[in-house]
């Protein structure tokens, strides 16, 4: 189960973590662990979600995607570039 770890080595484990937290705090720490745990198991299945979703998207993308007509921009003849000058109001600010 650990590798090379037999039982007499995981009993000296938790004979020092018993020692170190004692009897009262061992059940808050094996709350928490679990709750890491559950959250930790829960985040990875919403990343899959989320990855499995944005796949199908792409997949659904460049069928849709596809224009049809000229590309988006300014008309022939009519110029990007605003007006020569500066634009005032005739009226300064304060």
């Amino acid at each position: 189960m650990f590798g090379s770890m037999g039982i007499t080595e995981l009993v000296l484990i938790l004979f020092i973590v018993l020692i170190i937290f004692g009897a009262g705090k061992l059940p808050q720490l094996g709350e928490g662990l679990g709750k890491a745990i559950k959250g930790f198991k829960k985040s990875v299945h919403e990343a899959d979600a989320i990855e499995l979703e944005a796949s199908k998207q792409e997949a659904q993308a460049p069928s849709e995607a596809v224009p049809s007509g000229p590309p988006p921009g300014p008309s022939p003849g009519v110029s990007a570039q605003p007006p020569p000058g500066p634009i005032a109001s005739g009226t300064p600010r304060t």
